[in-house]
């Protein structure tokens, strides 16, 4: 697989990097093309051996799949180009912010070499929260409380993004956090809907603070909570199923566990820290992705999946702009 990377922003040197140290040496990075000159600058300081494209069609023309990490306004205006150059395409999440065009692109789409990076698609703590599952430690499953928890917004890592991730237009954590713990949910439950929902907004056009909503994962009553301010931690979150059975959670987003019969919670015994994770799980993503461009099977997250997620996203933050409006 030869891999054009566009935007070098935190997403895009993670991936650059996952790719200079990916064991497979079928893997190979063409380059990557972002239109900040700070951006491009870094990379050469930083990645001096990897090649800068000068444009978006040179970056496209170089590679057979391009991983898309700009902002996400521009996420379906780079896939299509891709696409219809004849390339696979592995975008970053949400795969847009304009339900319609989302929903246009996947139709558009169809059965072609297409995927978007959601990383529980390759988590080791969501692969052992499965085997948990299969093996009965649930059982019939009775609810799931969802935690997205941050001390400010947008993190500290993310600050050089913040003049799109702290805008209701096309950031906030619902879209860039919460949305991963959606489709999780999904992959584990089944299709899911959503309830009620209540956003908190500053005044102006900054993203969300607040969120809760409620949802339905097939028979599953789901309890979403979110908010900034309210932790010490940069950011925590928990994903908690329970069943007639027991208890299962994912906490702080590698750490998998089970309640035991003692009470007491209990993590994996291979349990480590998600910066440790972290590269592990992109490594098998560009795995899965080698494989999805020379035709083969693989389960990293659908156009399809990626755009059901997004219109529960954007229906809880529409349903909080209208409360907004309607109190302003």
């Amino acid at each position: 697989m030869q891999l054009a990377i566009l935007g070098f922003g935190v997403m895009g040197e993670r991936l650059t990097r996952a790719a200079l140290d990916h064991p497979d040496p079928a893997i190979r990075l063409t380059g990557v093309w972002d239109p900040a000159p700070a951006a491009m600058a870094r990379l050469k300081r930083d990645l001096p051996d990897v090649a800068h494209h000068g444009t978006v069609e040179a970056a496209i023309a170089s590679a057979d799949c391009v991983y898309i990490a700009s902002p996400p306004k521009t996420h379906l205006a780079h896939a299509r180009a891709a696409l219809a150059a004849g390339k696979a395409v592995f975008t970053e999440k949400p795969l847009g912010v304009d339900l319609a065009d989302s929903q246009a692109f996947v139709r558009e789409t169809r059965g072609q070499r297409a995927a978007v990076n959601f990383v529980f698609a390759s988590s080791p703590a969501v692969a052992q929260l499965k085997a948990w599952q299969a093996a009965g430690a649930v059982g019939q499953p009775r609810s799931l409380k969802i935690e997205t928890d941050f001390q400010a917004w947008p993190r500290g890592w993310q600050m050089d993004a913040a003049s799109w991730l702290a805008r209701r237009g096309e950031g906030g954590f619902t879209r860039e956090v919460v949305s991963h713990f959606l489709f999780l949910t999904m992959r584990m439950l089944g299709n899911t809907v959503l309830g009620d929902a209540h956003v908190d907004f500053p005044p102006g056009d900054g993203a969300e603070t607040a969120i809760e909503a409620t949802l339905a994962a097939g028979d599953v009553p789901v309890a979403l909570t979110g908010g900034v301010g309210v932790t010490e931690k940069a950011d925590h979150n928990l994903w908690l199923l329970e069943g007639d059975a027991g208890r299962i959670r994912l906490r702080d987003w590698s750490t998998a566990e089970r309640l035991e019969a003692d009470g007491v919670w209990r993590a994996a015994a291979d349990v480590r820290p998600h910066e440790e994770v972290r590269p592990l799980i992109l490594r098998d993503q560009l795995s899965k992705l080698a494989a999805m461009t020379a035709g083969q099977p693989h389960d990293l997250a659908t156009p399809a999946e990626a755009l059901a997620v997004q219109e529960i996203v954007e229906a809880i933050l529409a349903r909080g702009a209208q409360a907004h409006r309607c109190c302003t």
